[in-house]
This record gives structure tokens, C-alpha cells and sequence, in this order.
């Protein structure tokens, strides 16, 4: 049995025209990007899905082109999140469901559920939400993890709450929004936000071997012990757990360099 989870390290979307020539080589047609970018990486955050529909035919070539073990998360549709009352939200997460994201098969990893940076913690709406995230699709189990952007999601009822439903929460490195390290699902879901574009690995050197430690860490079914928890007190099942990284939004010219090195450092 293993004693460790898989650790996937990536970056959001891969179409970037700052990369053509510095991530992708000289000449790599756009059609052949993905192809690139999944065997040089382990994983890829989708946001378009955050902003429009896509039809099955997409997610089967998606699916098509990449190897393996790569993985697709996908960020949920505004629609889902971006609502005053949480609990009303269903038939916009049937709509997000069914566009035909089951295409992806194996290939699909977790779903990111992100609010905006006003919506508030209210337990009962919230747990409404999380109540109507089903666990399978079309057979496949599903991976679900939120993003609160306020400070008042930062609670240990909120921490129950994700634990009942086995949601995940964004472990955030970012400058403003919280940082959630609890665990609460069978799997790790990390934005790193904070890498700038005059660093060619993304994120400085000494960073990037400090997050590969705090992975592998939580890989290994611990929790790191310099992350700071809103259930501190809470006991937490020492078991593999599965990781995801992203190396998203500042930085974005270098995120490629990042992720790979981050890659590289899990490895070690």
C-alpha cells in the first residue's frame, strides 16, 4: 500500500501568449499546446468554464489529447457562486454538471467552487451549497473544493461543515484572501498567487522547496506545522492524500517554470 498520495503540480489554462517561445518552443502551433503543456506538467486549472459553457465534443478532445495521469480541474460556473442565497443554487450546478464535463473521464480532477471576495460565511446557506454538490457523475466520483475570499469563512464551524460534506478548501497563498490548511477532504488543493513575473521560477527557490516540503507533508496524511489552522483543535485521520498545486495568477509570464520545478522537488 502506498504511504504517500499523488502530488500534481500545474498551472491555469494554457493558452498565454507570453509562453510561445519561452514555455512552448519556437513555432508549436496553439493547436498543439495542450499536447505540450501535459506531458511537461501534471495538471491544468481551467477558468473558462468559469465564464462560459463548453460542449462535450471540447472535453472529449480535451481528454484526447493529453496522456495518463494528467488531470483537468475546472473552475464551476460564476452562476453556481456568485448568488446571494447559496441554497438556490442547484439548478445552476445541474446546468455546470451536465455540459458534458463527464467527457473527461479519468482525466477530470477536482471542481473549484470560487465566491466572490464579499460573499460572507452564513452556516445554514453555506451548508445548503455543500449539500447539493453530488458525489459521482455519470459514474465518475467527484472531487470538490470551495474558495472563500472572506475573512469571516475563517472558523472552525465552517472547517465542521466542509469535513461533514468531504469538500475541500483552497489552501490560498495570496496576499488578501485566507488561507485555508485545514484538511477537510481525501485530497489538498493548493493556489500559489503570490509569484512575480521579474522571477523566472515564479516563486523564489528557497519558496518553492518550502511549499514541496509542506506537499509532500500533507501527501504523507500530515498536516504542515508552519501553516496556520482554523480548527486547530480539530483531529485530523492520518492517511495518503492526493495534492494539487497551481501556480496561478501572479507570476503568470513564469508559472510554467514554477510548476515544473515545484514537480521536480516533490519528486525528491
Amino acid at each position: 500500500m502506498s504511504t504517500s498520495g499523488i502530488i500534481r503540480t500545474g498551472i491555469g489554462g494554457w493558452t498565454f501568449d507570453p509562453w510561445e517561445g519561452t514555455f512552448y518552443p519556437e513555432k508549436l502551433t496553439k493547436k498543439r499546446q495542450l499536447e505540450f503543456a501535459s506531458r511537461e506538467l501534471t495538471a491544468i486549472e481551467v477558468n473558462g468554464t468559469y465564464y462560459s459553457s463548453q460542449k462535450p465534443a471540447t472535453f472529449a478532445k480535451w481528454a484526447a489529447e493529453v496522456p495518463e495521469n494528467f488531470v483537468f480541474s475546472l473552475k464551476a460556473s460564476r452562476y453556481c457562486t456568485n448568488r446571494k442565497v447559496l441554497a438556490e443554487a442547484g439548478p445552476s450546478i445541474e446546468k455546470f454538471l451536465q455540459q458534458g464535463i463527464a467527457e473527461l473521464g479519468s482525466h477530470l480532477g477536482p471542481i473549484l467552487w470560487q465566491f466572490m471576495g464579499t460573499k460572507k460565511f452564513e452556516p445554514e446557506d453555506f451548508e445548503a451549497f455543500l449539500q447539493q454538490l453530488p458525489k459521482t457523475l455519470d459514474g465518475l466520483p467527484l472531487r470538490h473544493v470551495v474558495e472563500p475570499r472572506h475573512e469571516s469563512f475563517c472558523t472552525p464551524e465552517c472547517v465542521a461543515l466542509l469535513s461533514k460534506y468531504q469538500v475541500a478548501a483552497v489552501c490560498a497563498d495570496h496576499a488578501d484572501y485566507p488561507m485555508f490548511a485545514d484538511v477537510t477532504a481525501d485530497f489538498v488543493y493548493a493556489r500559489l498567487q503570490k509569484g512575480t513575473d521579474d522571477m523566472p521560477s515564479c516563486y523564489p527557490p528557497k519558496d518553492i522547496d518550502l511549499w514541496a516540503k509542506r506537499l509532500k507533508t500533507y501527501a504523507e496524511g500530515k498536516v504542515p506545522d508552519d501553516l496556520a489552522l482554523h480548527a486547530p483543535d480539530r483531529q485530523v485521520p492520518a492517511k495518503p492524500r492526493d495534492v494539487f498545486a497551481f501556480f496561478i495568477s501572479g507570476g503568470k509570464v513564469n508559472a510554467p517554470n514554477g510548476a515544473r520545478l515545484l514537480q521536480k522537488a516533490v519528486a525528491q
